[in-house]
């Protein structure tokens, strides 16, 4: 296993050679990919590293026992045989982890749709809710968010939020959140103190640009119409507001968040990209994996994957069986919990096909 993975040693050092190179270092883009690269390679080559010590720490003290010992001395040399037996299976999980072959879009930006779903006003208001949510944790993680549209409820929320949340790592974390999210609570229309049910969808989308996805102007249709408000309220007497139809794929999207029109075509379109590409790959994971669906899923609007409760304030996560009785914290944005049980499960289930 040493000589495969001494691959990946020399191609970190070559690397580390390359970005301490004047001549490369007076190209910044081409250093730029090289110390990206490096900086990839890190934490794998820091176990790796790590498990060739373990390596040879077998093999001296397998050879030491071979050899005549006093009680003392052998007794200390098997336990320490002992914990090496066991660090080098550990370390041999996190190496098949860190050589599992990595979402070409988990380093991407998102794209996050928030849609209320039943419940009317109520969805509306968790949707706002969720918005909340995940804008305070890109926030906590350092990451930029930039609302592309947003349609307001009379009553507060959103009957639809468009936004995208920006930084490195942001679809590796985000990616698991795309599905049914159900409320139950007493809304504050409700007199009798019955709970209601509401759902809302939402979907994450890695952005893509316009190298990763080749969108024809030829296949586009582009409407303009003036922008409305809440309650159908025309807020401005200018078509800003922009409607472009995706010709081969029936996708629609619309943006009307800003006042110029050529901003708003900016902001459509990127979500426009974002679309095709995730149709685009969906059709790829089809043909690779027709018949295999993962336990934790990326993607299926129509499944319920959790449930915020709020008389008993716990949160569930139904595809991993999850449940946490912190529910103000997570609405605050303290979501890396369920965020890191999530890509612990999918990472299990990776290692268990590979097995």
């Amino acid at each position: 296993m040493l000589e495969k993975l001494q691959t990946f040693i020399n191609r970190y050092n070559e690397l580390e050679s390359l970005i301490s190179d004047p001549d490369v270092i007076a190209n910044m883009t081409e250093w730029q990919k090289h110390t990206k690269a490096h900086s990839k390679l890190t934490p794998l080559v820091t176990k790796i590293r790590e498990y060739a010590e373990v390596q040879q720490g077998l093999k001296d003290a397998l050879e030491m026992l071979s050899e005549k010992l006093d009680d003392d001395f052998r007794d200390m040399v098997s336990a320490e045989l002992h914990d090496l037996k066991k660090k080098n299976e550990e370390l041999e999980q996190e190496l098949k982890v860190l050589l599992m072959p990595k979402d070409p879009n988990d380093d991407k930006s998102v794209i996050v749709e928030i849609r209320g779903g039943a419940g009317g006003d109520e969805a509306a208001l968790f949707a706002g809710d969720l918005f909340r949510m995940y804008t305070r944790y890109a926030e906590n993680q350092g990451w930029r968010t930039e609302v592309l549209d947003a349609n307001s409820s009379d009553l507060g929320g959103f009957k639809e939020v468009i936004f995208t949340v920006d930084g490195d790592g942001a679809y590796s974390k985000l990616k698991y959140e795309s599905g049914v999210h159900r409320v139950q609570r007493v809304p504050t229309t409700e007199s009798s103190g019955r709970i209601h049910t509401s759902t809302v969808t939402v979907a994450v989308l890695p952005e893509a640009e316009e190298v990763d996805i080749d969108v024809n102007q030829n296949d586009l249709k582009i409407d303009t119409y003036c922008a409305s408000g809440a309650g159908g309220q025309h807020v401005n007497k200018t078509e800003s507001a922009v409607r472009i139809t995706h010709l081969p794929t029936g996708i629609v999207v619309t943006c009307q968040d800003e006042k110029s029109q050529l901003k708003n075509r900016d902001k459509a379109m990127r979500v426009l990209r974002a679309k095709v590409l995730e149709l685009e790959q969906e059709k790829q994971r089809s043909e690779v994996a027709e018949n295999r669906k993962s336990q934790v899923g990326t993607g299926d609007r129509s499944e319920r994957i959790r449930t915020y409760n709020f008389p008993q304030g716990r949160v569930t996560d139904h595809r991993i069986g999850l449940t946490l009785h912190k529910l103000d914290f997570i609405l605050n944005g303290d979501i890396e919990e369920l965020v890191g049980a999530l890509g612990a499960s999918s990472q299990r289930e990776q290692i268990e096909q590979v097995d």
